[in-house]
């Protein structure tokens, strides 16, 4: 993952509620395992590895913050269980096809969560975070990034 896309995922997370959260998770886990798959390429086993792990690291945290008292939650924990095993099967055979199988998934579940995410009305998950403001400016064309700050940004006493 470059590092513009990681300050755009760093961004849109401190605006994120609890829906768009789940969404950019992902985002993330699918950014990875393309970033796998192009590894895979050109035979970086080892950047193959990195990049599965990290979509594994997006998945854990799917899996660690499901709320079982809805039974939905069970079926996704399945579904993250069987995706795991999958990119674990791929990382220990480095063989894309496991990788397809997650990102067939991780897709289907990305769309579904797009159409639900505009229903959630709720906050940001974030409090106090930066509010970034950003545009062109009219000197020789460059993109200005305007930062408003909050007196009591971060902790609160």
């Amino acid at each position: 993952m470059t590092s513009e896309k990681k300050q755009e995922y760093t961004l849109k997370i401190t605006q994120a509620n609890k829906t768009q959260l789940i969404v950019i998770l992902y985002e993330m886990a699918l950014t990875y395992l393309k970033d796998a798959k192009k590894a895979h390429a050109i035979g970086d086993k080892t950047a193959f590895r990195i990049a599965a792990g990290r979509a594994q690291a997006c998945l854990n945290e799917l899996m660690v913050s499901l709320h079982f008292e809805y039974a939905l939650a069970i079926r996704l924990l399945e579904l993250y269980i069987f995706i795991n095993k999958e990119l674990a099967r791929a990382c220990a055979r480095t063989n894309v096809g496991h990788l397809d199988n997650a990102i067939k998934i991780i897709t289907e579940l990305l769309a579904a969560y797009r159409k639900l995410s505009p229903s959630d009305n709720s906050a940001p998950v974030m409090e106090n975070a930066q509010i970034v403001y950003s545009g062109l400016t009219y000197d020789r064309g460059s993109t200005l990034e305007c930062l408003s700050h909050h007196q009591n940004r971060g902790y609160r006493a």
